[in-house]
């Protein structure tokens, strides 16, 4: 094995010492961090999900399927909750989201983000109380807008002067009050890939704080009259570990807060601080516990809003991968292995970039380990790919898997509740896999596999 390799594997078992001391029992265990919370091994040495065996929910719904523990993701919300009790929970539905999944964060008190007409449409349908609905999105349509307006959304977060006169002139047809934020790009480079990163200046996301375009905004809503301001918005990007950037963010725009009512007499009563937690895909990533971030956050927003001498504004904050993404794992059924030269094993599954794009597009490093039973073979380093013709069909870049590993046997992926289902396609055509919320030992289908069917009645040539 190639030296770079040996110290920079992100899998399952992480750096637990030099690759040549791993064992068997290495490869079986299972990292906690990584895993739903009532993921355990049995008896048998396959994988069971709150009491469920992953064989029997491969022999009832097929393969790939993305495995929900819902008790896992509940409990999350609740995490969040109590960790911040006098914040506003904005639960990011573009992590993922279905009706079942909208009846849970509302049965657990967290509000909901959207960022589509669709997603409006999932949340309204799932009955979500459009008051806690809170509507994102750079380039919202006419159309999307009077949906949110008539609904009575609880908020939407605008992302454009031409929004402002769109959202203007529907609110005065209406006879309505639509209550706003303002988006504020605020310059902060987070730590984390270009294409997950919206604070800095050179993207689409928002009003620019350095040009002055945040405060215009601000000033165009107030003057108007129209729309009510409620406060400012700030998200500075996604998977992040290092809380300096909410620091960093948070300043600047209480500060804006601070000019704004300097120059207008008003005090806007909320900030949104947006998400972006980062989870455990690897061992190789170590964040922060809900309770810590609350700790951090809450710090500085006092300490700013003290130097500034404005009232604490009501906070929100927007997490969805970081309740769902450690709350889900996929499952798959090996296809073929294959051994390249010496060079490297490919253990091919029956998935791929069509179910998970984060690896080809994010470059994004995952873990996995054999599901369907624990093996007493020596590891060997595999890369777990997907069956579409891709180079970069790529699922799980690096991991020791058993030497034995064959056709027919299950693989697990876990970290893939956020931004995988959400962002499927039908790459090759191949439909996309169903979600199994799984509880108590019994499951239930909560998103049904696509068909061939599916996809047929959308091709009407």
């Amino acid at each position: 094995m190639r030296a770079h390799e040996a110290g920079a594997l992100h899998g399952e078992i992480g750096t637990r010492g030099p690759a040549w001391l791993r064992t068997p029992a290495d490869v079986n265990a299972l990292v906690p961090e990584l895993w739903p919370r009532n993921v355990r091994r049995g008896d048998d040495g396959s994988l069971a999900v709150a009491g469920l065996g992953v064989r029997k929910l491969a022999a009832q719904f097929g393969t790939p399927v993305y495995v929900l523990d819902e008790d896992d993701l509940r409990s999350r919300c609740r995490d969040f909750r109590a960790a911040f009790p006098d914040v506003d929970v904005y639960y990011a539905g573009k992590a993922f989201l279905c009706r079942a999944v909208v009846r849970m964060i509302d049965e657990e008190g967290l509000h909901l983000d959207v960022c589509s007409g669709g997603e409006l449409a999932v949340a309204l349908a799932a009955g979500m109380p459009a008051e806690r609905i809170g509507f994102h999105g750079n380039n919202k349509s006419l159309v999307e807008l009077t949906r949110a307006v008539d609904a009575g959304v609880g908020r939407i977060i605008v992302d454009s002067f031409a929004e402002i006169d769109r959202l203007t002139e529907l609110a005065r047809e209406r006879g309505v009050r639509p209550r706003v934020l303002v988006r504020v790009t605020v310059g902060v480079e987070a730590h984390t890939h270009e294409f997950i990163a919206t604070a800095h200046e050179d993207q689409k996301f928002g009003f620019s704080l350095a040009g002055g375009a945040a405060a215009a905004a601000a000033f165009k809503i107030l003057d108007e009259d129209v729309l009510e301001l409620r406060g400012l918005h700030s998200h500075i990007g996604s998977q992040i570990f290092d809380a300096s950037g909410f620091e960093v963010s948070a300043r600047r725009v209480l500060a804006l807060q601070a000019q704004i009512r300097d120059a207008r007499g008003v005090e806007l009563p909320e900030l949104d601080l947006g998400g972006g937690f980062g989870i455990a895909y690897t061992t190789q990533d170590d964040p922060a516990t809900p309770h810590d971030l609350a700790k951090r956050l809450r710090k500085i927003v006092d300490s700013e809003c003290e130097a500034e001498r404005l009232a604490v504004p009501q906070l929100s904050i927007e997490p969805g991968r970081a309740i769902v993404g450690p709350a889900m794992f996929t499952l798959y059924e090996v296809g073929t292995v294959k051994d390249v030269d010496g060079i490297r094993t490919y253990v091919s599954v029956d998935g791929g970039m069509s179910d998970n794009i984060r690896t080809a597009l994010y470059d994004a490093s995952y873990s996995a380990t054999l599901a369907s039973r624990a093996s007493a073979a020596e590891p060997m380093l595999a890369r777990v790919v997907g069956k579409h013709c891709e180079s970069g069909d790529i699922v799980v870049k690096d991991e020791f898997l058993p030497a034995d590993v064959q056709p027919g046997d299950l693989v697990a992926v876990p970290g893939t509740g956020a931004y995988c289902r959400s962002m499927a396609s039908n790459y090759n055509h191949v439909p996309r896999p169903p979600v199994v919320a799984v509880r108590d030992g019994q499951a239930r289908l909560i998103v049904r596999r696509e068909t061939e069917e599916d996809l047929l009645a959308l091709d009407v040539g």
